[in-house]
């Protein structure tokens, strides 16, 4: 059945529709259809261009309505990004347009990526009109890019610095912590004669105790001077205040001089653990090449060290926020006082350290007086914990206490004679003869200074530090005897303490040569003083237990503590270690106040010439174990012994 309607019927249906749809946009309260000719097209075009810095495909008025160049609002765009430029927003509309007879208003998302990664992002509105060729142009303004641009404005990135932790001592105390320093200048416009002004810095630098502020060369000062702007501050030294109190009276009333006082992050002293903290430093070229994104100029960076290890940790995030800046009366743009961003700086997180100051003080303080490369590291024979890392002089930062690889000469008698003792090879009063040389496959050894003991009990030996016993003794350990000896105390471990560490290497399964010496701390054996003042504690305590740096944070994979040593071995080679103090190489020690003194000398041929020796000591006293090592020492009882006596004296009763 085929049903129709007259057409004035669809006429009466369709003409209440239309009008509703009239009345309605009249009001502004409909969406615009979405069509190839709506301002929607208009709004991604927009959009589009401002990302790409090309606005030619858009129509611009002003909020008066006049026109617009592309190029000119081009331009604009980019000149209110400002310091944001190099990493434009992304952008995106957010829905259809709302369309009021001829204006629409868009809604669109703005989102910066800022320095740091950090996000930033806000709503806008893009207004539009309906041209007389009924296309939708652009109302432009700068308030289109952010609600609180006016004209001229751009943004602007002020960094806000984080507050850099500290690193703490064992009691929970800060180690570098700010401390006032003098920085010492002169203005060249102020200086009658720089040649007579230089020879008395220079005297009075040298004046100023070593341990206070390294040498100062001042080969190029006359230049710089002459060079720097009359009325300017040319920067001579950074002294701490202690060592500026020194010379002040030398040196304040000379010609020029200007002085500027401030706080930096520095240790107790210049030479405090210096190599094992590393140093605090206003960023250097290397590092703003390596890392643009992380630093800028000014900021405090950590060199070497824990401070280098773990500079983002202490340092924390820097805060960051977006100003508005506007050009000045001389064209430079200056901040206008409003900010439309914040990212809140996050401090730096504290390192907590084991050091003790007292100790570290006295080790620093041993080792002051000594002109060849030298180490000495306390640990704690209860809990492993290191209570000083001392080095002397060296290239900066070198961690000579941890890092280095070096033969322990006889201080290595306490790994053999332990490891003898373990076999049952030998026994403290068993004798043993002490010839002035002993050779094997072809190799001769002989003692220091070619002395001989003859058949003498082994604890002589080992007090007397008789090579030769040790070495006749050597076959009796077996191939990897010293090498098992050795792990029993610590050496060769996977140790985890934080920072860069060596735990020896220990020969094994060498000629018979190469165990001969071996079994005196020569051939392939090489330690560090870390490594050595472990085992030393392992032997004090009965068991090894890894050295502790860092308590927070924690190191992720240290070292399982060592089997108990077997009692009557340990107890053996304890003895015959207080008997180097009381009647053997190391008796300079055995008046030293407080508990005995237990310890190992050391002399270790470092080449093919036996004139070439470093100088070693181990030992304890009450719960401290300590190495001290002296690069090219020579004898022993010459270098590292009174640098123990030192240190022992000092440390606190």
């Amino acid at each position: 059945m085929h049903l129709s309607y007259p057409r004035s019927g669809r006429h009466r249906l369709r003409a209440p529709l239309v009008a509703l749809l009239a009345a309605a946009l009249a009001a502004g309260g409909l969406t615009a259809c979405s069509d190839s000719d709506g301002p929607e097209r208009s709004v991604d075009a927009f959009l589009d261009g401002w990302r790409k810095g090309d606005l030619q495909a858009v129509g611009l008025v002003d909020t008066a309505g006049a026109k617009i160049p592309a190029a000119e609002v081009s331009q604009q765009l980019k000149e209110i990004a400002g310091e944001l430029s190099a990493t434009p927003p992304k952008l995106s509309r957010r829905g259809d347009p709302k369309i009021t007879a001829d204006v629409a208003t868009a809604g669109i998302r703005v989102e910066w990526t800022l320095p740091g990664g950090i996000p930033w992002a806000y709503d806008r509105e893009v207004r539009l009109t309906r041209g007389g060729d009924d296309q939708w142009q652009v109302i432009w303004e700068p308030r289109v890019v952010h609600e609180r641009l006016t004209d001229g404005d751009r943004f602007g990135l002020r960094r806000d610095p984080s507050p850099r932790a500290g690193v703490l001592d064992g009691a929970g105390q800060p180690i570098v912590a700010p401390r006032p320093v003098v920085r010492v200048g002169i203005q060249p416009n102020q200086v009658p004669d720089v040649k007579d002004l230089v020879g008395k810095l220079d005297a009075a630098f040298r004046a100023i105790r070593p341990a206070l502020v390294p040498a100062v060369d001042l080969t190029d000062l006359p230049k710089r001077l002459a060079e720097a702007d009359p009325g300017a501050f040319v920067e001579v030294v950074t002294l701490r205040d202690e060592a500026y109190r020194q010379i002040k009276p030398r040196i304040y009333d000379l010609p020029g001089t200007k002085f500027q006082s401030e706080k930096l992050d520095l240790a107790p002293t210049r030479e405090f653990a210096r190599a094992l903290l590393g140093s605090v430093d206003p960023a250097q070229a290397d590092d703003l090449t390596a890392h643009p994104d992380r630093y800028v100029a000014g900021d405090l960076v950590g060199h070497g060290g824990l401070q280098g290890r773990y500079d983002e940790r202490l340092r924390g995030r820097p805060g960051l926020s977006v100003i508005l800046e506007h050009p000045g009366e001389d064209g430079k743009l200056v901040p206008t006082g409003t900010e439309v961003f914040q990212h809140k700086a996050e401090p730096g997180q504290p390192l907590k350290t084991t050091l003790d100051v007292a100790t570290q003080n006295a080790a620093d303080a041993a080792l002051r007086g000594e002109s060849r490369r030298s180490a000495l590291v306390a640990v704690r024979i209860s809990d492993g914990a290191v209570l000083a890392a001392a080095n002397g002089p060296g290239p900066a930062g070198e961690n000579l206490a941890f890092t280095a690889q070096v033969p322990p000469g006889s201080t290595f008698k306490m790994v053999s004679a332990l490891g003898l003792l373990d076999k049952g090879a030998v026994t403290p009063d068993a004798t043993v003869d002490c010839p002035k040389t002993f050779t094997v496959e072809g190799r001769s050894f002989k003692n220091s200074d070619n002395f001989a003991l003859g058949p003498v009990p082994f604890r002589t030996d080992f007090a007397k530090s008789c090579n030769t016993a040790f070495a006749a003794l050597a076959p009796k350990l077996g191939a990897d005897g010293l090498a098992v000896a050795g792990r029993s105390l610590g050496l060769e471990g996977q140790w985890d303490v934080g920072v860069d560490a060596f735990s020896g290497k220990v020969s094994a399964n060498g000629s018979g040569a190469e165990q001969a010496a071996a079994a005196f701390g020569q051939g392939t054996t090489v330690v560090s003083p870390l490594a050595m003042a472990a085992a030393t504690a392992a032997v004090a305590k009965g068991r090894f237990e890894q050295p502790k740096l860092l308590l927070d944070p924690a190191p992720a994979k240290p070292a399982a503590a060592g089997p108990q040593l077997k009692q009557e071995s340990v107890d053996a080679v304890r003895a015959m270690m207080r008997e180097v103090v009381t009647a053997g190489t190391g008796s300079a020690l055995k008046d030293v106040p407080g508990q005995p003194v237990h310890g190992k000398t050391g002399t270790a041929e470092y080449d093919n010439n036996p004139a070439h020796t470093h100088a070693w000591f181990v030992g304890w006293q009450g719960d401290v174990a300590f190495a001290v090592f002296v690069e090219q020492g020579g004898s022993s009882a010459a270098s590292a012994v009174p640098i123990t006596e030192r240190f022992l004296r000092a440390l606190p009763r």
